[in-house]
């Protein structure tokens, strides 16, 4: 955190970190959006375009919680709460305003979002993984699959689906 910080009020510090911390979630939740578009898609060129930007948007967030981390430091250093955001905000709140906590409140909403966007992501990209991989073995075994029970060493090796004569 920068020596300007040390000198502004508690509440303008925390204020100012919330207002980046939001534009970083706002901006990642659409590139997230457009990520599931383009990975439903099957659009490599869209996921190479958005890479980039993630990325940088990664970075913020992650400058993001370097502030953060720096700001509750100078909390404990101060003899104020430090467990959180959250709670250092309702013990500066130098105006009496709940403002400040229900912004805390609403980037913690708003990362829980970016969660499960992610996740979402990740459960996309995993069945087409899956499914990539399930095709593979199929055109390597010939279709012929290992039976999970039975004497015989295989299963039969034609299909109706590829075979004409069965």
């Amino acid at each position: 955190m920068n020596d300007d910080n040390a000198e502004r009020p508690w509440d303008e510090t925390i204020a100012t970190l919330l207002e980046d911390l939001s534009d970083v979630q706002d901006r990642l939740l659409e590139v997230l959006a457009e990520k599931r578009h383009v990975m439903a898609r099957g659009d490599l060129e869209g996921m190479a375009r958005l890479q980039p930007l993630e990325q940088e948007l990664c970075h913020r967030l992650q400058l993001c919680h370097d502030r953060r981390a720096a700001l509750l430091h100078r909390a404990t250093e101060n003899g104020l709460p430090s467990g959180n955001l959250g709670e250092l905000a309702s013990a500066v709140n130098l105006r009496g305003e709940r403002g400040l906590r229900r912004r805390v409140d609403h980037a913690a909403t708003r990362m829980r979002l970016l969660q499960h966007h992610s996740l979402a992501n990740w459960v996309l990209a995993q069945k087409a993984l899956l499914h990539a991989s399930q095709m593979l073995e199929i055109i390597a075994t010939g279709g012929r699959f290992q039976p999970t029970y039975g004497k015989d060493g295989c299963a039969p090796a034609r299909g109706a689906l590829v075979d004409q004569e069965v």
